[in-house]
């Protein structure tokens, strides 16, 4: 397979579109995982599913930003 100077190997463009996905998949997680933490040691119900609100808005606008981005490029 003949790799152009302007196209990267196909290695680091697998690379990059797992490090894309776990950076959206933990942005929808971690504050779930937060809010469920704070909920118990604070003895509340509410930031559990703040955090999961929080967690899969940041998650959709990284989607969006992601795909218009590529969107963009020619």
């Amino acid at each position: 397979m003949h790799v152009t100077a302007s196209e990267p190997p196909p290695i680091a463009a697998a690379i990059a579109w797992v490090s894309r996905i776990t950076t959206i998949a933990l942005v929808m997680v971690v504050p779930a995982a937060a809010g469920g933490w704070l909920d118990k040691r604070l003895g509340t119900s509410w930031l559990g599913p703040a955090g999961l609100v929080i967690g899969v808005a940041g998650g959709l606008a990284m989607l969006v930003k992601l795909t218009k981005t590529r969107l963009e490029r020619p």
